[in-house]
């Protein structure tokens, strides 16, 4: 072993000269008061070392500005630095120097003298300025308290440090103390022995230490949050390890490992879409681990089953057979050849865009317009068959047919589906009817789309507008599954009694196709064909054993209904039915002929009569024509007058506009009343009342405003209005008719009623043309544009003048 051989030991501090030698330092700063520790190695520097500990013990030290340096020259190092003391000086085997020195005061550099063999410099003490008082003082508590909360968050930090830095009272020693024991990188810390100010010193001690204080702050913070996460994922480790451990001791194992094996297999046969597959196999991952038997395991089971449930892929074969369509539409329904031909063309348009498609494609055509994207709504009173139509349609496609009713709802989840965080948790109704079908295109029937109500839980109508545009539904997103289904292959059709209800975006979606009701005869023969033989199916019956002559049809359809489809017809054939069926079993009779006489007996009184039941010969009285949601009805205008101060008294259960109507209408008799031939003392000396019977039943519409002109006309002239004739037509108070809707199942109202005439606009005859021909024939039709044309018809001993005469309605224009 090598002796050390020690360097003679500096006792006493002497004077600092004014050239003195220096000693470059890399990566540190000294500071005054500080001790450090060097490795003195180059030969220069050992000179130095060995020549201040013969020459005063003392040194300068200067931080370099490059590192890596071998000789450091005068402009690569600062200009202030500080003087030191060279308290030991041990020169080891190796030759090299360990030195312990510390620092005795700051200097700054005047003139540069020698660069060989080291460096010398005259220099000039600089200690720093100082501002005495409060200032100074709350500075340097304020850096105690700082060093002492960055000391505690230090690891591995002697307990002792915090005493120390307290028990300091020099604010420059201070300094020194914590610049030289802080994480500061060395530019800064040049700067901060540079700085001339104690003040100054203290105060950019006190930033940096602030901000060291944040990092070491958020660093703890980061470091336990990382330590609990690991702590965390340790523990489920351990815990998964134990239910490994469990289930295989329960014999479990194997029956979860089965399941999880199963459900893949299935994913990767079941031909899912691209999200879907990876939403499933995401969930089936996390099932994966999860006990049998707990809450969530079951939830994401179920949703596996309805993702592999759904007929993602499959569809139906379409039977593109023209001539076979309308062979079954005709087959199952009577008439409607508007609506049959609407439907063949439908059909045509969807076998030509399937055979050509390769042609369509080779001629550039724009892409993305949906050859099925046509949206039917069937609109109709109950009972015209909208529902048994798209069943109809589904049978010539061959398709599957589902349906929904949306009477009534009010819950948006309805269509959307519930979201997965909700317990009891399922997908909306349209999925769970495609899921019913097993099919991706089947025909779906959406009934009572204009009954649809909104509340607090949504508006279903809104939800609607993605399921049916043909331009969204190829991506619509159910909130249960929370991926796209492709709905652009699905037939939509929708059903309504009335479309002012329907949203207005909904309704312009829909191509509208209006089945207004059937006239008598077409009733007649509905029975004969479909109703009748189907009641006798349904009741057990055969057909020797039952047979309804065409007399007692119709007595059925006049005096046991009232209504513009056949729905109540069938139930009063099936309860003729159902009374033979007690005939026969009872064996009363073995066979039943239904005449006139006999459904009398047995439907009993009559449920209805003519809704014009007798001959109405006193004037105030005029028939008016109307729609409701059942059909089109006749409804009766009537009014009278009393003494009093010229009001007017509105009943009936009317409406706003229906209101405004009979104002209207006084307002117009009371102004042409001259011409009409009334004592003008009459209004101001006579209420008059308007009354429109069945006042339980609500009524509005702008229809009836011709009808009130003519009640209070025909009850200021005495003269009554012909009972065969009906008025229709909204009215202004300038005498114009103007148009209304609705027209062909009012004029189907008149002929059940067996009036002769109808009065309507000029502007609705093109609605004529809609009228069945058996109607054409048996009524006529006379059209006014002014009041004066219609009082002339209905008050014809009055002044006002007629244009013409009135003609049937084939011939009216």
């Amino acid at each position: 072993m090598n002796a050390h051989k020690k360097a003679p030991a500096c006792s006493e501090l002497p004077k600092i000269p004014d050239e003195i030698g220096i000693l470059p330092l890399n990566h540190m700063v000294a500071y005054p008061y500080m001790a450090l520790p060097l490795a003195v190695a180059r030969p220069g520097l050992m000179r130095l070392i060995e020549d201040a500990v013969n020459d005063g013990c003392l040194i300068g030290l200067i931080t370099s500005k490059e590192t890596g340096v071998d000789v450091s020259m005068p402009w690569q190092i600062y200009e202030v630095g500080t003087v030191a003391r060279i308290h030991r000086a041990v020169k080891t085997p190796s030759g090299h120097f360990h030195v312990m020195v510390q620092g005795v005061e700051r200097f700054r550099v005047k003139v540069w003298r020698r660069t060989e063999p080291y460096l010398t410099a005259l220099i000039q003490i600089s200690p720093e300025t100082r501002e005495e008082g409060v200032e100074l003082d709350a500075l340097k508590r304020r850096l105690q308290i700082l060093a002492q909360e960055v000391v505690t968050l230090l690891p591995g930090t002697p307990d002792d440090v915090g005493t120390l830095l307290e028990s300091i009272d020099d604010p420059r020693y201070l300094a020194y103390m914590v610049a030289a024991n802080s994480r500061i990188k060395i530019p800064t810390s040049q700067k901060i022995l540079e700085i001339d100010n104690l003040n100054e010193k203290l105060r950019a001690l006190i930033t940096l230490l602030s901000r060291e204080k944040e990092v070491l702050s958020l660093g703890r913070k980061i470091q336990a949050e990382a330590q609990e996460e690991m702590a965390k994922n340790q523990r489920d480790y351990f815990l998964r390890q134990q239910l490994k451990a469990i289930q295989k001791e329960l014999g479990e194992e194997r029956h979860t490992n089965d399941e999880i094996a199963e459900y893949e297999e299935k994913l990767k046969t079941a031909g899912l879409p691209a999200e879907a597959l990876e939403e499933a196999t995401r969930e089936l991952q996390r099932m994966g681990t999860m006990h049998p038997s707990s809450a969530e395991h079951s939830v994401i089971k179920t949703y596996l089953d309805w993702i592999l449930a759904l007929p993602w892929q499959t569809l139906s074969d379409d039977r593109m057979d023209i001539p076979h369509a309308r062979e079954i539409l005709d087959e199952d329904h009577w008439d409607l050849e508007d609506v049959k031909n609407r439907l063949i063309e439908y059909l045509a348009v969807k076998k030509l865009v399937h055979e050509r498609q390769p042609a369509l494609d080779a001629g550039n055509l724009p892409e993305g317009i949906p050859a099925t994207g046509t949206l039917l709504c069937f609109v109709g009173p109950p009972g015209v068959g909208k529902t048994s139509l798209g069943q109809s349609i589904a049978r010539a496609l061959e398709r599957q047919f589902t349906r929904m009713s949306l009477g009534g709802m009010r819950d948006e989840a309805e269509i959307r589906g519930h979201r997965r965080t909700y317990i009891g948790a399922m997908p909306g109704r349209i999925i769970q009817a495609i899921k019913r079908t097993g099919t991706r295109n089947p025909v779906f029937m959406l009934d009572e789309i204009d009954k649809v109500g909104s509340d607090w839980r949504g508006d279903p109508s809104s939800a609607l507008l993605e399921v049916l545009d043909p331009a969204q539904n190829h991506a619509f997103r159910d909130h249960y599954l929370d991926v796209d289904f492709d709905l652009s292959q699905v037939m939509f059709i929708t059903t309504a009694n009335q479309l002012e209800t329907i949203l207005p975006p909904l309704r312009d979606r829909m191509e509208v196709i209006p089945l207004d009701g059937y006239t008598e005869q077409e009733k007649l023969n509905i029975a004969t064909r479909y109703l009748v033989p189907r009641q006798i199916r349904a009741n057990g019956l055969r057909r020797e054993e039952i047979r309804f002559t065409p007399m007692a049809l119709t007595t059925i359809i006049r005096d046991y209904t009232r209504e513009a489809g056949v729905r109540n017809l069938e139930r009063q054939i099936g309860a003729i039915c159902r009374k033979t069926a007690v005939s026969i079993t009872t064996g009363t009779h073995q066979t039943a002929q239904i005449t006139p006489e006999s459904v009398g007996t047995l439907l009993k009184k009559p449920l209805f009569d003519s809704e014009r039941s007798e001959t109405i010969d006193m004037p105030g009285i005029v028939t008016g024509l109307s729609v409701t949601a059942y059909g089109g009805e006749i409804i009766f205008i009537e009014a009278t007058r009393m003494s009093g101060k010229g009001e007017l008294t509105i009943t009936g259960h009317l409406g706003d506009v229906m209101m405004e109507s009979a104002r209207i209408a006084h307002s117009y008799v009371r102004a042409k009343a001259p011409a009409l031939g009334i004592d003008t003392e009459g209004f101001r000396k006579n209420d008059i009342h308007l009354h429109v019977p069945a006042g339980a039943t609500p009524k509005d519409g702008p229809s009836a405003g011709l009808a009130m002109i003519l009640a209070m006309a025909s009850i200021y002239t005495g003269q009554a209005v012909p009972s065969d004739i009906g008025f229709t037509g909204e009215v202004t108070l300038r005498g114009r008719v103007l148009p209304v809707g609705g027209i062909k199942t009012k004029v189907l109202a008149a002929h059940r009623a067996g009036l002769k005439q109808v009065v309507l606009p000029r502007r609705n005859a093109r609605d004529l043309d809609d009228l069945p021909e058996a109607v054409r024939r048996e009524i006529t039709a006379r059209l006014v544009d002014r009041v004066e044309e219609a009082l002339s018809i209905a008050l014809p001993e009055g002044e006002a003048t007629d244009d013409g005469d009135g003609q049937p309605i084939s011939a009216t224009r």
